[in-house]
């Protein structure tokens, strides 16, 4: 792009040049030395070169990336378009210095000599290392005339907004829903019905169809049986997400990660998993944005999921104390797992309240191994590392309350956390009830 103010000037080094040259043959001339004109001769010979390169028309230049979209790890290359760049010899781009993003070469710098008018720019390779919005591909360039004359810049190209999706492993879960109540999907019902789990073999009765007939079986007993089979639903599976508060340092996609990275990216791979597999899944998060998003399926869903999970900003949310706030809305058929780090109160008492109304609750543990509280300034360590244990021994008590009503906890540990829950959750669905009258 093209900016009003950016023109071609002169540079530092062909006004000394200049002046040089000039005092040097003044000298010359009133002193009578002819030593001053052989000192004077490489600097009008520079002044005089830069002086006849001088460009003639400004240069029009625009930034992009190869990529709209990335997730965390990945990167793209940002690449720089010339126009009207004939009388420009060197380029130089020097890339700003963004959070959680990775730049090579170095810093973001690169310098190279153009190739002729249409001679290619330097790359620079960009790679954002954690989730959330990125501003990518900000930089300053310049350009230099031949001889070091003049100088175009530097000039001022904002950069592209990405949200950057968190990453997602690879995910692979054979469990079963607990109250899958859908019409389709990958999950075995308690009803019979047409799908591909095996539930016996009965009588033919009036009705089945002749694909259906076991002729072993039926040969061997002297009258018609079936293979009856459980009918396939999909489930509903509500994320709820905790972005009260981000605890422990984040250290990017390769580093350590706080307890928002390890809430975002397992929510992340948990709704991908399960859109996959034909489930109906839906997101809240709690705090500051309230983001929500409803219940569906499809590639389209997922990549929503992604970008909302990507927009979570981490801090309290206002009218917390409204009892009306944390409530769900979950009805029957759907599975909750809340992601949180279990360290704000609000969150247990969901949990608790959902569990004894005999919805399936799975809390995902996500608060960090080794997570040192933050001293604020003129606060005494030690009383801010007591108070930090004091708040642990509390979180570890409405854990085991939790446990005690029926509501597991697991720590996330990556793929496959959830999968022998799930199950155990599924067996449990299975059981009878006693109903008080």
């Amino acid at each position: 792009m093209s900016h009003p103010d950016a023109q071609w000037r002169p540079t530092g080094a062909l006004g000394r040049a200049v002046v040089v040259a000039a005092v040097a043959v003044c000298g010359a001339l009133l002193v009578g030395d002819p030593a001053l004109l052989v000192i004077a001769v490489p600097f009008v010979a520079i002044a005089t070169l830069g002086l006849l390169h001088r460009p003639a028309r400004s240069p029009v230049l625009a930034a992009r990336l190869d990529h709209a979209s990335l997730h965390e790890g990945q990167g793209t290359t940002s690449r720089l378009t010339l126009a009207d760049a004939d009388d420009a010899e060197y380029l130089t781009r020097a890339s700003g210095h963004a959070p959680y993003v990775a730049m090579r070469p170095h810093q973001g710098q690169a310098g190279a000599l153009l190739d002729g008018p249409a001679g290619p720019a330097p790359l620079v390779e960009v790679s954002p290392r954690r989730w959330g919005r990125r501003v990518l591909g900000e930089e300053k360039v310049a350009l230099m005339s031949p001889w070091a004359g003049y100088r175009f810049g530097p000039l001022l190209l904002g950069g592209q907004q990405l949200r950057v999706l968190p990453a997602t492993s690879a995910y692979d879960s054979r469990a079963e829903a607990p109250h899958p109540l859908g019409l389709v999907g990958a999950h075995r019902s308690r009803r019979p019905g047409a799908g591909t789990e095996l539930a016996g073999i009965r009588p033919f009765l009036p009705g089945d169809r002749l694909r259906r007939v076991n002729w072993r079986v039926s040969l061997r007993t002297g009258d018609l049986h079936v293979i009856s089979t459980r009918a396939e639903e999909d489930t509903g599976v509500l994320l709820v997400v905790d972005a009260l508060a981000d605890h422990g340092a984040s250290g990017g996609v390769d580093g350590p990660s706080s307890s928002l990275d390890l809430s975002v990216r397992a929510a992340s791979a948990i709704a991908e998993h399960h859109v996959r597999s034909g489930d109906r899944v839906a997101l809240r998060v709690v705090g500051r944005g309230r983001e929500l998003v409803g219940y569906g399926t499809g590639t389209r869903h997922l990549r929503r999921l992604h970008h909302t999970l990507a927009g979570i900003r981490p801090g309290e949310m206002v009218g917390e104390a409204d009892p009306g706030v944390l409530q769900l809305g979950v009805t029957g058929g759907t599975v909750v797992i809340l992601l949180s780090p279990m360290l704000a109160e609000s969150i247990g008492t969901v949990a608790a309240m959902l569990t004894r109304r005999g919805v399936p609750v799975l809390v995902v543990d996500t608060l960090p191994g080794e997570v040192r509280p933050g001293v604020a300034e003129g606060t005494d360590p030690r009383t801010a590392m007591l108070a930090w244990r004091m708040r642990v021994l509390e979180r570890s008590m409405v854990l085991r309350r939790l446990a005690a009503l029926g509501c597991p906890v697991v720590p996330w540990r990556g793929p496959g956390t959830i999968d022998d829950v799930l199950r155990r959750l599924a067996r449990r669905a299975e059981l009878p009830r006693v109903a008080a009258r």
